[in-house]
């Protein structure tokens, strides 16, 4: 498959065309020179769905919007990796990660025991348990090993190789965190980056990145890289982005928790770090095990939201792929129960914040991908590919024909007005 193939499909001409009509159109107060407009962006997580994410971005691209501040969980991790690493922030990038993403063989992540992956295949196309008896039984062994020794059927060894030629390949050549985050420094940003209206320009030192893990043994929330000195102390500088997030996108039981060694100061009583930014008390582990950050905070919306009580210069967009409470679920039998309660878990903090945040919900943008596509179905055909590319293409297209940034203004300033007067 390759890059044509999803941007040559006719629907997608016409999108992009109207996206590209749209350069004139106000959606931030942050510019550069060139007449491009810098948004905050918050990818949520979703396994395959992922793909839609890149449809979403090139067509924001294509209207001339450029990514300044960027986080993601799970699979939006990887494009909040991918965009922030290939190119500074000025540059159209989605074009880039297409091709990377076209290229490969998504199956390849599923890199465990290849009976075990036959088996995984067929449960994730709905065949029914009583035919998958036999050969399970006849596996029980390797599933035993898999899950209650690894606690993982993927070792995700594939994705991290992946990961790291991407980023050693792009114009950045990036190996490690520390030149990850040099290039999202102030001596990167674009020629003339100021407010449209006042001429004043950005005081900002960085573009900011965060990758959202759950750390199992100390029941920590982490945001990496600004949390990654607790765990690889000095050596954080030298460490491969990708470990980043392969540790936001360790599906339970589908792929082996990520794990890190030889922490600082294992053994003794937590430093004040671990206290200020974990909220962590106990003795400082040896080693402990992520796993999907999308346990804890599948959306991360808030994380860029500012308490100054001024409007901001730019808006977080926020892109979801999922349709979680748009239906009641099915808790009568366990499967239902177990989903139910895991997406409770997913998405309860996220969703606290936009019942206080109300002025949010113009900023997001729902994909809704789930209703079709399977989000583990890593052996997706192609033309379900192209066809989950265009979902998040039209979805992003229809998002900023009705986003209208003043009165998104409004909306926040009546928001500040109400927090201040209350107690």
């Amino acid at each position: 498959m390759t890059f044509e193939d999803f941007i040559q499909q006719p629907e997608f001409l016409q999108m992009e065309a109207e996206a590209k009509e749209m350069k004139n159109k106000v959606f931030s107060d942050v510019i550069d020179s060139n007449g491009h407009q810098y948004v905050d962006l918050v990818q949520e997580g979703g396994g395959v769905l992922g793909i839609a994410l890149v449809g979403y971005t090139y067509i924001l691209e294509s209207a001339g919007i450029r990514f300044f501040h960027l986080a993601g969980t799970s699979a939006g991790a990887i494009n909040t990796l991918v965009l922030a690493g290939i190119d500074t922030i000025d540059k159209e990038k989605s074009k880039k990660v297409l091709d990377v993403l076209a290229r490969k063989d998504l199956f390849e992540f599923v890199d465990g025991d290849p009976a075990l992956k036959q088996i995984m295949q067929k449960i994730i196309d709905g065949t029914p348990f009583k035919k998958m008896l036999t050969k399970l039984l006849w596996n029980i062994r390797k599933v035993k090993q898999a899950l209650f020794v690894n606690l993982g059927l993927n070792p995700g060894k594939d994705f991290e190789k992946w990961i790291d030629e991407v980023l050693e390949k792009s114009d950045g050549q990036i190996k490690t965190i520390g030149q990850l985050m040099q290039r999202r420094g102030k001596a990167f940003f674009p020629e003339g980056l100021r407010h449209r209206v006042t001429g004043e320009l950005l005081n900002d030192d960085m573009a900011q990145l965060y990758i959202i893990a759950a750390e199992l043994t100390t029941q920590t929330k982490v945001l990496f890289p600004k949390m990654g000195h607790l765990y690889w102390g000095n050596k954080t500088d030298d460490t491969s982005p990708s470990k980043m997030v392969r540790a936001s996108m360790s599906v339970p039981f589908f792929f082996v928790p990520f794990e890190i060694d030889n922490i600082p100061d294992a053994g003794k009583p937590a430093n004040s770090k671990w206290i200020t930014e974990a909220y962590y008390f106990g003795t400082i582990p040896k080693k402990v095990k992520f796993v999907d950050g999308g346990m804890i905070s599948n959306f991360p919306i808030n994380v860029f939201h500012t308490r100054s009580g001024r409007l901001p210069r730019k808006p977080t967009f926020g892109v979801k792929l999922s349709s979680y409470r748009r239906e009641c679920a099915n808790v009568d039998d366990l499967r239902g129960f177990i989903g139910s309660m895991i997406s409770t878990m997913r998405h309860d903090a996220d969703n606290e914040f936009l019942l206080r945040n109300q002025d949010f919900k113009k900023l997001i943008c729902f994909i809704d991908a789930d209703v079709e596509f399977n989000w583990l179905n890593f052996q997706m055909s192609d033309e379900k590919k192209k066809k989950l590319f265009l979902l998040g293409a039209a979805k992003a297209l229809e998002f900023i024909r009705d986003f209208d940034w003043e009165d998104y203004k409004s909306v926040r300033q009546e928001e500040l007005k109400k927090s201040s007067t209350s107690f």
